[in-house]
């Protein structure tokens, strides 16, 4: 018995000479920022949010599509499938007027002619929602 309560007795002595060691190094909650401007958030780019755009479209997320569609815009204000992506999201959130103006932007901006077909669809939809 006297064993026991030597080896307790080291026991107690090493927790309470290392407890205090672990505790001083590890803090209790990460640093916050000061302010919004200590994260340095950036865009992957116009390109990459429109892809991330359809891909929340398609699986219905209206809202995430919507957030990354406007994110492109604020990459590059002339990007065309930002504005073909914003008119599928308001049309299906029944936004018709948004809708068209997005689809209209859209037409607008489109760079040639090789998105011919896309143009067509923005081009249906307008003349779809405006009869609606």
């Amino acid at each position: 018995m006297h064993r026991a309560l030597k080896a307790l007795g080291i026991a107690a002595l090493v927790i309470l000479w290392i407890a205090p060691l672990t505790r001083a190094q590890v803090p209790e909650k990460p640093p916050k920022p000061s302010n919004d401007d200590d994260w340095n958030y950036v865009s992957p780019g116009p390109e990459k949010c429109v892809e991330a755009g359809n891909v929340y479209l398609h699986k219905g997320a209206l809202e995430g599509a919507l957030s990354r569609f406007q994110e492109a815009l604020k990459d590059n204000t002339h990007y065309a499938p930002a504005y073909l992506g914003l008119g599928r999201v308001y049309e299906r959130m029944k936004q018709k007027q948004k809708a068209v103006d997005a689809y209209q932007r859209y037409l607008d901006e489109l760079p040639s002619a090789k998105d011919a077909a896309e143009a067509r669809e923005a081009q249906r939809a307008i003349v779809r929602l405006k009869k609606q």
